[in-house]
């Protein structure tokens, strides 16, 4: 078991350089599907690295904060599993290092999410976390907003998440 400390933020435009980052395409399956918000992901890597993970919350009031169990799986695991019904969602992850430093993972959503962009941060320590300054090509911290969460999107269109997103003023990603 892992914890996770993290941080997630709407995009407001792609940082400067983005391209020149090393990326992968992600494809993710949450399970299960009757689930309004499920907790278990399998996860194809540039079809090359495959995974499942299960994220449970902490404290029910702080998304910042995870319990994370991964397994790492062969690709006769992934696709044997990814056989049964669960909600999708592929990606473009960017690894991208910023000004100051910090690692940030840049996803450019593809398909039915086509337009909407997330930057996810991780931090070592609680301190470092309440202590991290937005970037300027970050709209709004958006960690604590469940309806983003990948578990939550998974399976949905860009139509039908654009009324949230428009609360924020937020723009397209093209």
């Amino acid at each position: 078991m892992e914890i996770e400390l993290e941080r997630t933020f709407l995009l407001k435009h792609k940082p400067e350089n983005l391209e020149n980052s090393l990326f992968c395409e992600i494809t993710d399956i949450y399970f299960p599907l009757e689930e309004r918000h499920p907790a278990l992901r399998l996860r194809n890597r540039d079809g090359k690295k495959f995974e499942m993970t299960k994220k449970v919350d902490i404290d029910k009031n702080d998304a910042t904060e995870k319990e994370e169990h991964t397994i790492k799986l062969s690709d006769k695991e992934f696709f044997a599993l990814g056989k049964a019904d669960g909600k999708k969602v592929r990606k473009i992850r960017y690894y991208y290092r910023t000004l100051d430093n910090q690692n940030a993972e840049v996803d450019i959503f593809l398909d039915e999410l086509t337009g909407l962009g997330l930057v996810d941060f991780e931090f070592k320590t609680r301190e470092e976390k309440e202590k991290f300054q937005m970037p300027d090509f970050c709209l709004l911290d958006v960690s604590q907003d469940e309806w983003l969460a990948g578990g939550m999107l998974a399976g949905k269109s860009y139509s039908e998440i654009e009324k949230h997103l428009e609360k924020y003023s937020y723009k397209k990603i093209l």
